[in-house]
């Protein structure tokens, strides 16, 4: 049994199977996600498991070389924001009207779907290129 980090299964093997600048979307309880895209639901009930700890379990195995959030959480959920800006550091973020983002959601690999409730707390993580 892995020891640390995220032990869920279907998380893990996408994870494991991104290679350079494809997406993985991670998304509140809300959003809209494409029948032709994995969905991977760990909602078990409002807030759980939350937006920013999802991502900061997924950061933990991903290495990530871009994001885009819908330019709306900028002003529709600054604290959500401010912590999805500093868990990320120096990594470029794009942001795009939410309709355009739903719309991207298409080509992400999976979309991950947690139990948050706040509006647009929704990023696309493109993988990037560990190099030791």
């Amino acid at each position: 049994m892995k020891k640390v980090g995220n032990i869920n299964q279907p998380l893990s093997a996408v994870i494991a199977s991104l290679g350079h600048t494809d997406r993985l979307a991670i998304a509140d309880a809300g959003l809209p996600i494409p029948l032709e895209v994995q969905r991977i639901d760990l909602a078990l009930k409002p807030g759980v498991p939350g937006f920013l700890e999802t991502v900061e379990t997924v950061l933990t195995e991903l290495q990530v070389e871009g994001a885009i959030l819908a330019e709306e959480m900028v002003d529709g959920n600054p604290d959500v924001y401010k912590d999805l800006r500093e868990m990320l550091g120096e990594t470029p973020i794009e942001t795009v009207p939410h309709e355009r983002f739903k719309e991207l959601t298409r080509s992400a690999r999976a979309v991950v779907r947690t139990g948050e409730f706040t509006p647009y707390a929704n990023v696309i993580l493109v993988a990037g290129v560990d190099r030791p």
